[in-house]
């Protein structure tokens, strides 16, 4: 059972990102690094500089822990012990959905791995596709 439990942390941990393009320069950067101990960074990143007077960057970052449970990892932050003045957002209770291709699936269909938010109080956060390196 141990072996079970350490296996589907080891399978769900690794760095999830999202850098979508855009047309005129600006630079947006979602990346949430699930580390094997059970910790978690999270950090998002949006340059305005192209656009908007130089260096004009923007830079969240949020911290915790993390749980695999049924198809899902959630994370956990407690204010007291994660949030100070560089990790401000709480990201506590928010809930993604592991998504991977099915091994029963033999067709020629790629699925990225990803994380998929369903549930979150950062107003941000749910909705979001987060993409495995």
């Amino acid at each position: 059972m141990l072996l079970c439990s350490w296996y589907s942390v080891w399978a769900q941990s690794g760095v999830y990102v999202y850098e979508p393009k855009h047309t005129d320069g600006t630079k947006l950067k979602w990346t949430l690094n699930l580390e094997e101990d059970g910790t978690f960074i999270y950090h998002f990143l949006r340059d305005l500089s192209v656009v908007s007077k130089a260096n004009t960057e923007e830079n969240i970052y949020g911290k915790g822990t993390w749980l695999y449970e049924g198809n899902s990892v959630i994370l956990f932050s407690k204010e007291a012990d994660n949030l100070n003045g560089v990790y401000t957002l709480n990201l506590n209770k928010s809930k993604a959905r592991y998504i991977k291709k099915s091994p029963r699936d033999t067709s020629s269909k790629i699925v990225k791995t990803a994380l998929r938010f369903y549930e979150s109080e950062t107003f941000h956060i749910k909705g979001l596709e987060l993409f495995k390196e």
